[in-house]
């Protein structure tokens, strides 16, 4: 890969917002243009991370064709249970909110998305699974006012994150790298290599 002196400062540019207190779980999704349009989204707001939850279906093999080179962006983190990649996020100080339609669930708007959150959006004919709704911590749904009470998961997921954004913007949270300049460099070093 070239290293130019245009992309060298691109990378700097893009590691100054990226976001590690941001992070998508996608549960079980099979659809890898569903997978691969998540991942483009999560690049562009400045996710680090995407977390991988498949309990009953296979890891997606996402090439960088479908995910129009997103994907070599991106940290992926792979789950095999509910509990395990819950208890990993909760550890790190993450506050799960899975995507959920019912009357217990509150709109995209009110939640609070500028601390360390984790969201979660479901296979694409099941949503988020019982077990992952029920161990979130808040379950939320978009407003939707039509005849269809679903969007395609990698909208959905994408008005999601740039509602984070939108509200992390207003804070002036983008006014200064979240990484440290150590974990900066690292990842300048490892990236100029992709």
């Amino acid at each position: 890969m070239a290293r130019s002196p245009k992309r060298m400062k691109r990378i700097k540019s893009v590691l100054a917002y990226r976001q590690p207190d941001l992070t998508v779980v996608l549960e079980n999704i099979h659809d890898l243009h569903n997978v691969s349009a998540v991942f483009r989204s999560c690049d562009a707001v400045g996710v680090i991370r995407v977390e991988l939850l498949y309990t009953c279906e296979r890891f997606p093999a996402i090439g960088k064709r479908s995910s129009s080179s997103a994907n070599k962006w991106l940290e992926k983190r792979k789950h095999r249970s509910v509990d395990d990649c819950y208890a990993i996020l909760r550890s790190e100080g993450f506050v799960i909110c899975a995507t959920r339609l019912g009357p217990s669930s509150v709109s995209l708007y009110d939640l609070e998305l500028t601390k360390k959150v984790a969201l979660v959006f479901g296979n694409e004919h099941r949503g988020v699974s019982d077990e992952a709704a029920a161990n979130a911590d808040i379950s939320f749904q978009i407003p939707m006012f039509g005849m269809i009470q679903s969007l395609n998961v990698s909208v959905a997921c994408a008005v999601s994150l740039y509602e984070a954004l939108r509200q992390r913007l207003a804070k002036g949270q983008l006014d200064s790298p979240k990484l440290s300049s150590q974990e900066i460099r690292m990842a300048y070093h490892e990236w100029i290599k992709r």
